[in-house]
């Protein structure tokens, strides 16, 4: 999965997400393969956003304002009860 690209990487782990949210009884079967193939999706986005980081970072220089870049994640925005949240992370 190394050489695929961000885009079809996170689409991998939506449609993972998405299969995992929608049974009702866990597939043990499938399970072994959606983690592994969620887990090599996911080194390769997070590969993809450090060398973004480091070339906003780079490029950016000294042009920002006091603001920079971080890896750190964004607040996760809980759903209200009965809603199901718009992403899984990983």
């Amino acid at each position: 999965m190394s050489d695929n690209t961000f885009k079809e990487s996170y689409g991998v782990l939506q449609r993972h997400a998405q299969t995992l949210r929608k049974q009702t009884e866990p597939n043990i079967d499938d399970l072994l393969s959606i983690v592994e193939e969620s887990v090599a999706a996911y080194k390769v986005c997070q590969t993809r956003i450090d060398a973004v980081e480091k070339a906003l970072e780079k490029a950016l220089g000294g042009a920002t304002t006091g603001t920079t870049v971080t890896s750190e994640p964004a607040a996760t925005k809980i759903p209200a009860p009965g809603q199901e949240p718009d992403d899984i992370p990983f």
